[in-house]
């Protein structure tokens, strides 16, 4: 998709000449029609939080707006699919249904949101939250899939260790070519986030709304039982919490899931679409607490945003990789991954069909409530 057709495609379809037999019923009452493409264009609006844009437009700033101030302003990784062998690279995803798109899947890893910093640790050498991000091909649906940290896989030309050691080792590349040895999906685009400049948002967007299954304490900080409305330095708490939480690091992991999952609501919410200040500021918050493959131009994030602008909050699935428990190798604690139901978890993915199988693994997906 070019700006232009961007641009023209965001805008309202200009009035039919005949508004009696087009537009307007003869006693000035909405046609179906015209309700129906009223209800289109502002489903567009919201999907993709173009209110500001809209504004931009009105005011002569144009489709260039959007795309230097927000998309302009996501920093990019270089050379991330360069070292990868194309040949043994797993296939691309082939849906079962066929679609006008392309199935797309990121690989989102999170850094550490702890303030200390072990003796001889790189700061930036961690992936505290490995993610599989899938957009399907029909543009309905989106899953999210965390891969536990401590997960006891094989790495590439270094031998069976902790998933998250192949960053350390080998950066986003290597990273990236564990998890397509292990789930044998193909990797199309790389994101990293800073969950502290993620945490910015939480503020910009005035608070999130997080329920807690039981009241918890952590750093001098209180999560009593129930709905709790969290600012920036709460959530960073919040998220940090593990230790005296009854599933440890699958808690938090859980914890995670359900903070995005409140941002992207309070994100998509009315409240924040009248108000186009507290839109932009969230907006420049989170592109400026990413980083995405090179390979990912402004031109092509925004022709996908598009794409998926009838995905809301509710069509997003979030679960967690399958796994059997937890022991130790030597000195070091582990996720044993569940092979089985890993396999059938990524068969889905490889033909796009895990938002109808989603029931399937009820268990391992987000909870209302996670603890």
């Amino acid at each position: 998709m070019t700006s232009g057709q961007a641009r023209d495609a965001l805008l309202p379809a200009p009035a039919p000449e005949d508004e009696t037999s087009e537009g307007k019923a003869p006693d000035g009452a909405d046609t179906p029609r015209t309700s129906g493409r009223r209800r289109a264009l502002r489903r567009v609006l919201i999907s993709l939080g173009v209110l500001g844009l809209v504004l931009a437009l009105l005011v002569g700033g144009g489709l260039w707006y959007l795309t230097d101030r927000w998309a302009g302003n996501i920093d990019r990784v270089p050379d991330v699919f360069a070292d990868l062998d194309a040949d043994s690279r797993p296939a691309p995803a082939t849906p079962v249904q066929e679609a006008g798109d392309d199935p797309v899947t990121f690989l989102l890893v999170g850094s550490d949101t702890r303030a200390d910093v072990a003796e001889g640790e790189d700061p930036d050498g961690r992936s505290d939250a490995i993610m599989l991000a899938r957009f399907t091909a029909d543009r309905q649906h989106a899953q999210l899939i965390s891969i536990p940290r401590d997960s006891w896989v094989d790495i590439p030309g270094y031998g069976v260790n902790k998933i998250n050691a192949s960053y350390a080792l080998g950066g986003p590349t290597l990273l990236i070519q564990t998890v397509e040895q292990l789930t044998q999906v193909r990797i199309d685009h790389y994101v990293a986030i800073d969950f502290d400049g993620l945490i910015q948002v939480t503020d910009d967007l005035g608070g999130v709304d997080v329920r807690v299954a039981e009241t918890t304490t952590h750093q001098g900080y209180t999560f009593e039982e129930g709905v709790n409305h969290l600012d920036g330095a709460q959530v960073r708490q919040y998220l940090q919490q593990r230790k005296n939480l009854p599933g440890g690091d699958f808690d938090r992991v859980k914890r995670q899931q359900q903070y995005l999952r409140a941002m992207f609501e309070k994100l998509f919410s009315a409240e924040t679409f009248t108000d186009p200040q507290r839109l932009d500021a969230a907006l420049l918050a989170v592109t400026s607490a990413v980083r995405i493959d090179d390979a990912l131009g402004n031109g092509d994030l925004l022709s996908l945003a598009y794409s998926l602008r009838n995905v809301t909050p509710d069509d997003i699935d979030y679960f967690t990789a399958p796994v059997l428990g937890t022991g130790r190798e030597g000195a070091a604690s582990v996720v044993y991954l569940d092979d089985s139901a890993c396999e059938r978890m990524w068969g889905y993915l490889q033909n796009d069909s895990l938002a109808e199988n989603a029931a399937e693994f009820e268990d391992d997906a987000l909870p209302d409530v996670p603890r």
